[in-house]
């Protein structure tokens, strides 16, 4: 089936003087048939060829095919121009030579000639390609990802209460819940999150946070910095004030515990009264084979 929107793989069934006839390799209706006008038609083209081309409708309102992929497809979302403002709604610079529509109903907020918003497509009731501000509406939720996947993705709305909503990767629909936001963030920002759960519907609660683990992974890195500069010795432990060391590594003193916690479960570091020290492998060797005992 030929599908609207999409860029897809079609096969060249007739040649005739302003184009190719295409259809789908294998499909069985013989009436479905599109044409790629001529000056698209790669050179030297025959029966029988493959062309990957995008399917849209011309501005007399005919399915007709295109090599040139428009800046954004069935599926994603992109940042669009406004270049005409008319009674019934925008029309947004895509790529093509027929400008995309933004129907009044779809727009988010005040739009204004000349100025970019972030749109997403899809085919309305009468079967045409139109752009929407309702993001919600075009992003998927059938992402191949899973839990601690390290994502990047584009804020498109702030909901007091909620959170952020964010388009993972440009397709996906995910979710900043508010308690997560370590930092304000404004629509249109990039930011790169943690898949932290996936919902029985698919949607993606996110985190600016690493997981834990990893977390405490970077924190003991840090900690391991510190003493390495200082000579193999550090002068904290676990009664040291937050503030110093927080002066010392950057760190909360829960966090500074957690991470040298891990570290000395490793035979990695000592905690004495006077502070850290890092164990020489002799050390370590010999206190990993008492605590097995």
């Amino acid at each position: 089936m030929i599908k609207l929107g999409e860029m897809q793989e079609l096969e060249v069934i007739k040649k005739v003087d302003f184009g190719v006839y295409l259809k789908e390799p294998g499909g069985e209706k013989a009436d479905e048939k599109i044409l790629l006008p001529l000056k698209q038609v790669p050179e030297n083209t025959g029966i029988g060829d493959k062309i990957k081309v995008f399917v849209y409708r011309d501005s007399d309102d005919r399915v007709i095919a295109t090599v040139k992929r428009p800046k954004i497809v069935i599926g994603e979302i992109a940042y669009l121009k406004v270049v005409q403002m008319t009674g019934i709604g925008a029309f947004l610079s895509w790529g093509l030579e027929k400008d995309l529509f933004l129907p009044f109903k779809e727009q988010v907020g005040e739009i204004k000639l000349n100025g970019e918003y972030l749109v997403g497509l899809y085919i309305d009731k009468s079967d045409r390609l139109c752009a929407t501000m309702n993001l919600f509406k075009v992003l998927r939720t059938d992402s191949p990802y899973k839990v601690n996947d390290m994502v990047k993705g584009t804020v498109f709305s702030l909901k007091r209460g909620l959170g952020a909503m964010v388009a993972v990767e440009g397709k996906y629909l995910g979710l900043i819940h508010e308690g997560e936001l370590l930092k304000p963030l404004h629509s249109g920002e990039i930011v790169e999150v943690r898949i932290s759960h996936i919902k029985e519907d698919g949607k993606l609660d996110l985190s600016l946070k690493d997981a834990p683990r990893l977390q405490i992974d970077k924190d003991g890195e840090k900690i391991l910095n510190a003493i390495a500069k200082n000579k193999g010795f550090l002068p904290l432990n676990d009664d040291s004030s937050p503030e110093e060391i927080n002066k010392t590594l950057g760190l909360s003193k829960s966090s500074f515990k957690k991470a040298a916690g891990r570290l000395m479960k490793r035979n990695v570091i000592e905690m004495t009264r006077s502070g850290i020290r890092l164990l020489d492998s002799k050390t370590s060797t010999a206190s990993g084979r008492k605590t097995r005992r």
